[in-house]
């Protein structure tokens, strides 16, 4: 049986780095727990210390089927190449003609250009532009194919 999981991103601003991220993924900030009307509700009960209410971001994917994404505030900003990264797949693949897939995939790197990543390599294939290799506005790299 397979175990539930999300992906955690270590960052310095968790809601500025979350928010980007819903946009880029379609994903929406997760709901507060039952019996409570807010996180900040939450937090209170919780005794969590009103300047650590940015430690932390939480979105989960709107029709259940995604990995949820957590983003924890850490002191130190990124320094190395990540060893995982997220393909954003907006084309169709491959298979789809590369008349149709290329438009889908630039609009979004378009998109996410003006929402403050930056577009690091374009990559190709069979001398046409493939897919694109981007950092977040913290510098952790996506993959727009």
């Amino acid at each position: 049986m397979a175990s539930g999981w999300n992906v955690t991103i270590d960052c310095v601003h968790p809601r500025e780095l979350a928010a980007f991220w819903a946009l880029a993924l379609g994903y929406v900030d997760a709901p507060h727990p039952d019996g409570f009307t807010s996180w900040e509700d939450w937090l209170r009960a919780n005794a969590v210390p009103a300047e650590e209410w940015d430690d932390g971001a939480y979105l989960v994917d709107p029709s259940g089927s995604g990995p949820k994404l957590s983003f924890l505030k850490v002191p130190e900003p990124k320094t190395v190449k990540n060893r995982r990264h997220i393909d954003i797949n907006v084309g169709g693949g491959r298979q789809v003609p590369w008349d149709e897939r290329w438009p889908l995939v630039q609009e979004k790197v378009d998109q996410l250009t003006r929402a403050g990543a930056t577009i690091f390599r374009e990559f190709e294939l069979d001398g046409r532009p493939d897919h694109v290799w981007m950092k977040d506005p913290e510098g952790n790299e996506l993959c727009v194919l």
